[in-house]
């Protein structure tokens, strides 16, 4: 079992992997960095699973918000509908959206490289949903469906200082 000093031994490679100093736990063992000016990448370790949780605000919600995006991240939620393995919730206080998705720390600590690359993808995705909910909230045209993390995003978000 991983323990929160595998943990911190992780982050430290991550650090010097993207250059990002500012990524280091606080005593609960969450480290926050802002990427881009755009997204809190948060990462938190669950000691009893050896998972590391990353989540993201993805977008708040207006009180008025259609029916159409509460349906949209339903379907991502119960379906893994175009989130990548990933899961939304929603704060239910600001009804901010928040991208979810569980590292394993073994695999992401085998491999920073791949774990520093997944988190650009996640980053792309969270593009791809703010964008996509924009349009929902604006009435526009629903947009197309997201690519999964295995595949190429768009996008211009970098993990690395």
């Amino acid at each position: 079992m991983k323990t929160r000093e595998d943990y911190n031994q992780f982050l430290k490679q991550v650090r010097e992997a993207t250059g990002i100093e500012a990524l280091r736990p606080d005593e609960s063992g969450l480290a926050s960095v802002r990427v881009d000016d755009a997204y809190n990448v948060n990462l938190q370790f669950v000691e009893a699973t050896g998972k590391v949780l990353c989540f993201v605000e993805v977008a708040e919600l207006p009180p008025d918000a259609p029916k159409a995006v509460y349906r949209d991240l339903l379907a991502g939620g119960l379906f893994g509908k175009d989130t990548a393995g990933g899961h939304f919730s929603l704060e239910p206080e600001t009804e901010t959206v928040v991208y979810n998705y569980f590292f394993d720390l073994d695999t992401a600590a085998a491999d920073i490289e791949d774990f520093v690359s997944t988190i650009e993808k996640i980053l792309q995705l969270c593009d791809l949903w703010a964008e996509r909910i924009k349009s929902s909230l604006s009435g526009d045209a629903p947009a197309a469906s997201i690519p999964t993390l295995d595949a190429p995003l768009p996008g211009s978000m970098v993990f690395h200082a």
